[in-house]
């Protein structure tokens, strides 16, 4: 068996060796073992791929450079004690009932469709996706990817349709970033809000098939099948680390404490530290917590500091988000914007593609130049590429949750017919409303636990 992400090839130590860069790491004394062993493809040699092991266990005990400029934590306390005092606030009350009950479904929508808008064009690269969207007459993107678009432009700009087009669907079909938003759903009715890490591992092993997972999270879950318990398994022999995995499963944890950004952060470490390290933990952290003030909040630039609240100052993360709020106060448009993204972010280096900070700069955008209007911000999240329908489903989740169903345009939502496929046992196909059902009932549940 040779399944991608669950032995070491040449690319994963190409990856390694940007991410020891991007983390401060000295790499004076592996390097020349790196390059060797990128140009070796240790996945076709048994006696290489033991060296790649070896040599990302080496890697792992990496020095610091001295010249590191930032403080990046994983242990909670620390991340806690470094973050910016100055955007911290007291947990407010959700709204009554009804409203949050608008606000929780709208949520769910919103993470479906925008993760329907951007699945379509997974791996589109920019000039393919803006050059085929003006070929169309569709530039800037206001609307699901349909199949029906003429051979020629397709074959133009050697794109893959997609069976996920909006006129292929009837539902929103399984995604990766919905799996996790329902399994964090169900780990929460199972375990309530104070579940462990070992209960964030479990509930992997025990409700997703391992190949419906993908980079840092196959690699967690193939440590944990060998008994490397939680953070290890976050660290061991694992280049996609920063990725952006843990930023995509950590919206239910906004959800469940709404106006309550540092109990929804709380929540996003323990399930970040399975498969994550510095900065991949903290897009979880700062997307939890700017869902959970987007329930009490209108305001996108309130609700992006709530998340800066919750993670160390001094990180890169909370450094290229503080940038792109620089950058709405500059009052370039929203397409300079994006060029500004690309200029800092190789779309064509799967290190730059997949990593939190690059994709947290597209939701950032996404969420201040859409201005609180639905399509626009998902809209935005999409056509700006990287990892488009992760982007997509995370500012979907925060607009509907700030706007709730009633204000989400019908033509975005109506292609969902209420439905999610999922890969996550028990969910194979849910009402959407259910699990804003299910979503609400928790928020009641948890009311009256102290979890100070």
């Amino acid at each position: 068996m040779k399944h991608i992400w669950l032995i070491i090839e040449g690319g994963d130590i190409a990856i390694e060796r940007q991410q020891l860069i991007d983390e401060g790491r000295d790499i004076a004394s592996v390097s020349d073992a790196l390059s060797e062993l990128e140009q070796a493809d240790p996945g076709a040699n048994p006696a290489k791929q033991r060296e790649a092991e070896a040599l990302l266990d080496a890697t792992a005990t990496l020095p610091m450079r001295s010249d590191c400029p930032y403080e990046e934590p994983n242990e909670l306390d620390a991340i806690l004690e470094q973050r910016n005092k100055d955007l911290h606030s007291a947990p407010v009350s959700p709204p009554p009932d009804e409203a949050l009950q608008e606000k929780l479904l709208g949520a769910w929508q919103g993470r479906c469709s925008g993760c329907l808008l951007g699945k379509p064009v997974e791996g589109w690269r920019s000039e393919a996706m803006w050059g085929y969207l003006r070929d169309l007459g569709r530039f800037p993107l206001n609307s699901y990817f349909r199949s029906d678009a003429p051979e020629a432009v397709v074959q133009k700009h050697g794109v893959h349709i997609a069976a996920s087009c909006v006129d292929k669907v009837d539902c929103m079909p399984e995604d990766d970033d919905t799996n996790y938003t329902v399994l964090a759903l169900k780990l929460l009715r199972e375990h309530g809000p104070d579940f462990t890490t070992l209960d964030v591992a479990n509930a992997w092993l025990a409700n997703l098939p391992i190949l419906h997972t993908c980079t840092a999270e196959r690699v967690a879950y193939r440590n944990l099948a060998l008994l490397v318990p939680p953070p290890e398994s976050a660290r061991r022999r694992n280049p996609y680390r920063e990725w952006i995995g843990a930023q995509i499963r950590a919206d239910a944890y906004g959800y469940v404490v709404p106006g309550d950004p540092e109990q929804a952060a709380k929540m996003a470490w323990r399930d970040a530290c399975v498969s994550h390290v510095k900065n991949g933990i903290y897009g979880a952290m700062w997307v939890a917590a700017m869902t959970a003030a987007a329930a009490v909040e209108s305001s996108p630039e309130t609700v992006i500091r709530a998340g800066l609240g919750q993670i160390p100052v001094r990180s890169r993360l909370s450094e290229a988000i503080t940038d792109v709020l620089a950058w709405r106060d500059e009052g370039i448009d929203a397409e300079q914007a994006i060029a500004r993204v690309h200029e800092r972010w190789d779309e064509h280096n799967p290190h730059h593609w997949c990593h939190t900070i690059s994709n947290a700069q597209i939701v950032a955008l996404g969420l201040l130049w859409g201005e609180a209007n639905f399509a626009r911000s998902i809209c935005l999240a999409v056509q700006a590429c990287f990892d488009t329908d992760c982007n997509g489903a995370t500012v979907g989740s925060i607009v509907g949750m700030m706007l709730g169903t009633k204000r989400l345009p019908e033509e975005w939502i109506a292609p969902l017919n209420d439905t999610l496929i999922t890969g996550v046992a028990d969910y194979s196909e849910v009402r959407i409303s259910d699990l804003a059902r299910e979503t609400f009932a928790l928020v009641n549940s948890f009311a009256s636990v102290d979890r100070t």
